[in-house]
């Protein structure tokens, strides 16, 4: 069955050095961009991986190159993240997104790098990947014939699928199973719908991608962890505006930062308060900071 679409469905899959979304990058991306109609487009990069805090190539984990037989080698003279990531955006910012067991780490890795690569070259991210649709092939099929990717194809398409855990193959597996998926199953079971799938694919609503911000009852954010678990964000600041700054300088992903500071400005601009200057705000120390909420 063909996909029911009214705007383009990018699928993606990422390759990285490890599974930490703060301290691993990216190492392979592909996009198999499909259009209203069904014309399909590939892309595929391999990244050299960076650390802009040290300025060097990020080695590659040994467990993640034994999955997906990429070495520091196979990289050292590809592109940065920062230098292909005009390019990947644009494939991106007309097309909603599809992957498999993707919402938990390949669209947190592909946000944060964005964000690092902002950061480095001192600009504003042009997208925002919360936006987004996401269709997750895999919950479609854990809810349904709970099993891995290459079981997936197996059982929904036919037949093994070469070089699995390569970008690209892995990619094109997923666009196939959810084709699958559509043939298997009813109208009134799966719809051919990216909204429907969307909303039927989503896990646990969040603000951040890492799950430090989730949503209340009455959809008011909260912090999802430590000593302040429970709370919202409003309370939080209130009764105690320096846990925010305990967040900005902390060992949190990129994006839990910007999403506390969007729920710190918000909180502001409420009150009416316009912020001093950096130059001018109080700063406190690590030391100060990390005694307030160790305990996170």
């Amino acid at each position: 069955m063909e996909l029911n679409l009214k705007r383009p469905l990018l699928f993606f899959d990422i390759e990285s050095t490890g599974l930490s979304i703060s301290g691993d990058s990216i190492v392979e991306l592909s996009f198999v961009k499909v259009f209203p109609g069904g014309e399909q487009r590939i892309k595929t990069w391999r990244v050299c991986p960076w650390d802009y805090e040290h300025l060097c190539q990020r080695p590659m984990n040994a467990s993640a190159q034994a999955v997906n037989g990429i070495s520091n080698e196979d990289v050292k003279d590809e592109k940065k993240f920062y230098e292909i990531m005009d390019e990947v955006i644009s494939w991106m910012e007309d097309a909603d997104l599809a992957g498999y067991n993707s919402a938990k780490f390949d669209l947190p890795l592909l946000a944060e790098e964005i964000e690092r690569a902002c950061n480095f070259l001192g600009k504003e991210p042009s997208i925002d990947l919360h936006s987004k649709k996401m269709v997750d092939v895999q919950v479609i099929y854990y809810k349904m014939e709970p099993r891995t990717l290459k079981a997936a194809h197996r059982f929904y398409v036919g037949g093994d699928f070469e070089n699995a855990h390569a970008a690209e193959a892995d990619t094109l597996a997923t666009l196939a199973v959810l084709k699958g998926q559509l043939d298997r199953y009813s109208e009134e079971q799966i719809r051919n719908d990216v909204d429907w799938l969307a909303g039927f694919t989503e896990q646990q609503k969040t603000v951040d991608y890492a799950g430090r911000i989730a949503y209340n009852s009455a959809k008011e954010p909260v912090v999802n962890f430590g000593k302040h678990k429970g709370k919202t964000c409003r309370e939080v600041y209130q009764t105690e505006p320096s846990y925010f700054a305990w967040i900005a300088n902390g060992d949190f992903t990129l994006d839990t930062k910007r999403q506390f500071a969007r729920i710190k400005a918000e909180l502001d601009a409420e009150r009416g308060i316009v912020r001093k200057p950096r130059t001018e705000e109080k700063h406190y120390s690590m030391d100060d900071l990390f005694s307030k909420f160790n305990n996170r």
